[in-house]
């Protein structure tokens, strides 16, 4: 077995925390990846994992070979992918990742008018509310919502969106609009418990940021059923823009509160940095950019209904 098996085995059961669960990963029998990492820790000359009848985790010579088994294994892969000319030509499988409803409204446009555009590549779009660790789940492009955490990436601004508290106006001529954040203690709240705002609701005045803690009446799984019943006029829920601009724009929702809304979010098209950069990534992030860029939902410059 030579040296970059070895590093793909050790890599898969430190990514998989188990001998089995890296065997299942990458098609080869137990005793195969054992013996593999036995061997890699006799040349070496020190141990790698610690091993106990639960579990495996790395030692500190571990962690530093992980590190530098990644990266060599990129550089071969960048090598190869080179070699047979992806840095030229867009092709192969590109994974992109988004948050869910803004993945639905927004991101399969872009991508069915990227896949027209380069018949040989295949995507694949991991859509999920959280923030997803593009080096360990192998994504190429991921579009952020919020201030950025992560170091060691490219991020290109494409818009952004406001915190915005919104009901069906038949629920305002009922109950009256609120004109404070106050007001909201006494309301019909619904929101959906994937959304940081259920425990936490912040606002701005005069330059001053105030925090409430409200129990909502009603609590949904999902944004889009949040937001059907704030369209039928039960209640008032707190949402981003984007996903219920269309909604405002037809009248169906009224937003309230406006003056008391707390900085808008960025929105940023984001990818690894490298010293050359695949093609596929590279001419998806431009049409990204391109076309995301230009949508009135995500740019307040460009008068998002409000």
């Amino acid at each position: 077995m030579d040296r970059f098996q070895e590093m793909q085995i050790f890599l898969a059961v430190a990514e998989e925390e188990g001998f089995a669960a890296a065997a299942r990963r990458l098609n080869i029998s137990p005793p195969s990846v054992t013996r593999a990492v036995a061997a890699l820790e006799e040349r070496i000359g020190t141990r790698l994992l610690s091993r106990t009848t639960r579990s495996v985790h790395l030692s500190e010579a571990g962690q530093r070979y992980l590190e530098d088994c990644r990266r060599i294994l990129a550089e071969l892969d960048e090598a190869e992918e080179a070699a047979a000319g992806s840095y030229t030509m867009p092709w192969g499988q590109l994974t992109v990742t988004a948050p869910v409803l803004f993945g639905e409204l927004f991101v399969t446009k872009v991508l069915a008018g990227y896949l027209d555009l380069f018949p040989a590549v295949h995507l694949n779009a991991l859509l999920v509310d959280r923030v997803v660790n593009m080096v360990e789940e192998g994504v190429d492009v991921a579009i952020r919502i919020g201030n950025l955490q992560e170091a060691g990436q490219h991020a290109i601004k494409v818009g952004e969106v406001r915190q915005v508290v919104c009901a069906a106006p038949d629920y305002f001529a009922r109950h009256g609009k609120p004109l404070h954040p106050e007001a909201l203690s006494t309301a019909n709240l619904v929101m959906p418990s994937s959304s940081q705002l259920l425990s936490n609701w912040q606002f701005v005045n005069a330059g001053k940021v105030l925090n409430f803690r409200f129990e909502p009446r009603l609590v949904v799984t999902a944004n889009k059923a949040a937001i059907n019943v704030a369209c039928l006029g039960w209640g008032i829920t707190r949402v981003l823009s984007y996903q219920v601009a269309s909604k405002v724009e037809s009248g169906e929702l009224e937003i309230v509160l406006e003056d008391f809304e707390p900085p808008a979010l960025p929105i940023h098209v984001v990818y690894q940095k490298g010293n050359r950069v695949p093609a596929k990534i590279r001419t998806f992030v431009d049409f990204c950019v391109q076309q995301l860029s230009q949508d009135v939902a995500l740019n307040p410059s460009k008068k998002v209904p409000r």
